[in-house]
């Protein structure tokens, strides 16, 4: 298969696919684990990010959804068929093209700049000059080291310098920079950016408590423990408005 002119399986810089009895991939050409195995594994596990942003490639976008719909269906089948599953059962013949659109138009579709929320700002008519908080926004995304859920919830406040936003286009951000791999220090970060950028203000904060599904279902296999990440800027930075913030974000949400 080829993307730009390019097999997707030609080994890189030039080789033949091994170097000093390393294949390729990063795995032993016997098929045992090795150093490069744990580095990986060290890295998924220690959750790190290499950047704020996203990490994309310069052609992410030459491919239209409905061909990279038709390549991962193909890519997935054969994932399915190399752990022995067989796709002529009823139950399974339908996954990898299930797989494929999911990927591509739902959990993952934050990772196109199209679907960005446009979201229009009001004049601040009743100058309300305190602080405004949409707390418990849903958080579903997926961890980039080991694709699997991370669920929680996102408190996100600020406070206006002229302009509002209306409440669901808060969710919409929210919901965009979920729909894409994630490490949750970067998901806080992108949050609060695109906020400071869309509302104009720096007074702006994001808290987000979440469980991640590579810990507990996986790994140490801890299902009790939950991961908080914070940005805080602006006014928010002041110790008794951050505090404010947390008396709210702490009160039991009410019930409809």
């Amino acid at each position: 298969m080829k993307l730009n002119g390019t097999s997707s399986n030609t080994p890189l810089n030039g080789s033949n696919g091994k170097q000093n009895g390393v294949s390729s991939n990063g795995h032993g050409l016997n098929g045992h684990y090795t150093a490069d195995d744990e580095l990986v594994d060290d890295i998924g596990d220690a959750h790190s990010a290499s950047s704020i942003d996203t990490p994309m490639r310069p052609d992410a976008f030459d491919l239209d959804d409905d061909l990279k719909v038709d390549l991962i269906e193909e890519h997935f089948r054969e994932i399915m068929n190399i752990l022995g599953l067989d796709l002529n059962d009823d139950s399974l013949s339908g996954s990898p093209r299930r797989v494929a659109k999911m990927y591509v138009k739902e959990i993952f579709r934050g990772l196109n700049p199209a679907n960005k929320p446009k979201p229009t700002l009001f004049d601040n008519k009743f100058r309300y000059d305190e602080m405004l908080v949409e707390k418990d926004i849903t958080v579903q995304t997926y961890c980039e080291h080991h694709f699997v859920p991370i669920i929680g919830k996102a408190h996100v406040a600020y406070i206006s310098s002229g302009k509002v936003i209306g409440l669901s286009k808060l969710n919409r951000i929210v919901e965009y920079f979920c729909k894409r791999p994630q490490v949750q220090e970067r998901l806080t970060v992108q949050i609060a950016e695109e906020l400071k950028t869309v509302l104009e203000t720096d007074n702006v904060a994001v808290i987000i408590d979440a469980k991640h599904l590579c810990v507990s279902t996986r790994g140490v296999h801890d299902v009790n423990s939950s991961t908080i990440t914070a940005s805080y800027s602006g006014k928010f930075e002041d110790e008794a408005t951050k505090q404010e913030l947390l008396r709210y974000v702490t009160q039991p949400s009410i019930t409809i």
